[in-house]
């Protein structure tokens, strides 16, 4: 029997309301030390929630003998999970996110027998129904409302809020996609935000033919749009609006002068337009590349959680998230995962192009010797560190990343490799103190990293390297550019090799 199967037998997870709402227990400890009386409010199949003369309080149930008429029966709990939010993600990676939980946990699962309706997971051994999870997709507003109001217990969003909180799901891309018979090559990153504040109404103002542009886009309460808005810093003008992203790349697909952004996910039959910064820098939405947020329109994927206790499924769930075979069914669904990417660094000519061509007056050929003789042979992780701006404190991305490495670390993870963290800086400023900087931030990242994981002995802790503006990832001429240019890289070398001296 499995974990949340063993616990629901111990445990009942019966909701209470109404008159059964108002029926009084007590509870008492098991050496009879401790009685607290009240109107029991709910069971989760591991804590009562109880209303008393103290106030509301929760009880593990593990501690105490529960007497009274409300108490439950040892009855198999069912948990009820109502999830709402975002569409795209709902429907393309929830499905597969709760199938393959299910598995994990050795639950039977019948699917929605309706659109909309619960998927159900059982109890292979007593058939007893154990949890139901169900979708609804809503604009942000409104899940936010049902979130709030206890109707629902999980939120899809694109973004975290303060009220809520938040687990990493999944990761997207966004892209700007045409038709594929738009001959225009490509665009850059100015032009498509002028693009999509209605500054640019015709393809040959960004070097296209001499045609309308036709912006299409999802209604203004839409995740993608506030995203948009957000990164633009007002509303996106789209001319013509679709319900969901499905029906904006097949639209789009249609129209030789359409544009549009979308997730990489759901671009669809229409053709992704390749872009860059303004200094002509590709920005390419590979895995490592939107899992470090090199690419600059990374889009996360959040559960938000409100601020109560959750029903037992629910917890499991979330709990779920990190493990390899949850990770596999977000990318089943066409979306990047949060999985440690790593790739051989020999392989990223286009970073050592944009090494040599970015390098100021000041980066010698000293620099970018030393440079690549510690990048041969070397991998990249896709754990990258940022900093919030004007601040040494990581950022929520960073700190997020920083967590789940500590736990590889612990896990046993990169025995056989020499971990080096390498520091990076935007190109303002003179370049020796630009060099002290980046080795400041790669230091910043190694101490927080010896608190999340005390445990490690110092031959298992990363060796800390700086560069200063040696490798740009970007135009230092924006303030974008300059963010993801500061920067502290992950990178492997075999454990067997000595590194050159950083």
């Amino acid at each position: 029997m499995t974990a949340f199967a063993g616990r629901a037998a111990i445990f009942a997870a019966l909701l209470f309301a109404g008159a059964a709402a108002a029926q009084d227990v007590t509870l008492t400890s098991h050496d009879g030390a401790l009685s607290i009386e009240g109107s029991l409010q709910g069971f989760d199949g591991e804590f009562y929630r109880i209303d008393t003369a103290y106030g509301p309080l929760t009880v593990d149930a593990a501690g105490v003998i529960c007497d009274g008429p409300a108490c439950p029966d040892l009855t198999a709990p069912k948990s009820v999970v109502r999830i709402v939010g975002a569409a795209d993600p709902g429907r393309l990676i929830l499905p597969g996110l709760i199938a393959a939980y299910a598995r994990a946990q050795g639950l039977d699962l019948t699917p929605p027998a309706t659109p909309g309706g619960p998927t159900i997971l059982t109890d292979p051994e007593t058939g007893k129904v154990l949890a139901e999870f169900t979708f609804i997709p809503l604009p942000p507003q409104a899940a936010r409302a049902e979130l709030l109001a206890g109707r629902a217990e999980l939120m899809l969003a694109a973004a975290t809020e303060p009220d809520f909180g938040s687990r990493a799901l999944a990761l997207d891309a966004l892209v700007p996609i045409v038709a594929p018979d738009n001959p225009t090559p490509g665009i850059s990153t100015p032009d498509l935000a002028r693009v999509l504040a209605g500054e640019v109404t015709n393809w040959n103002q960004i070097g296209g033919p001499d045609m309308p542009v036709v912006l299409h886009g999802l209604a203004p309460d839409s995740d993608l749009a506030a995203a948009l808005g957000a990164r633009l810093g007002r509303e996106v003008v789209a001319t013509v609006t679709h319900p969901d992203l499905a029906s904006l790349a097949e639209a789009v697909a249609r129209d030789p002068w359409a544009i549009a952004v979308t997730g990489q996910a759901s671009a669809g039959p229409a053709r992704r337009l390749p872009l860059s910064d303004s200094c002509g820098f590709p920005l390419l939405p590979d895995p490592l590349a939107v899992k470090a947020e090199d690419y600059p329109l990374t889009l996360p994927v959040y559960l938000l959680t409100p601020r109560r206790r959750l029903p037992l499924a629910g917890r499991a769930l979330l709990d779920f998230l990190p493990t390899p075979k949850a990770q596999a069914a977000v990318a089943a669904g066409g979306y990047i995962d949060r999985g440690a990417e790593r790739a051989p660094m020999t392989q990223d000519g286009l970073r050592l192009i944009n090494a040599i061509q970015g390098a100021g007056e000041e980066t010698t050929l000293d620099d970018l010797k030393r440079l690549v003789d510690l990048m041969d042979g070397a991998d990249r992780l896709s754990f990258t560190f940022r900093f919030q701006d004007g601040s040494t404190e990581l950022d929520r991305h960073s700190r997020e990343n920083l967590a789940d490495l500590a736990r590889l670390l612990e896990a046993g993870q990169f025995r056989d490799d020499r971990l080096i963290l390498a520091g990076f800086s935007d190109g303002s400023g003179a370049a020796l103190a630009n060099l002290d900087l980046s080795r400041d931030r790669a230091l910043r990242v190694l101490l927080a990293l010896k608190d999340a994981a005390p445990g490690l002995t110092e031959d298992r802790l990363p060796l800390v390297a700086a560069f200063g503006e040696a490798m740009p990832m970007a135009c230092d001429e924006t303030a974008a550019g300059r963010r993801l240019n500061r920067r502290v890289e992950l990178w492997l070398r075999p454990g067997f090799e000595p590194a050159p001296d950083p």
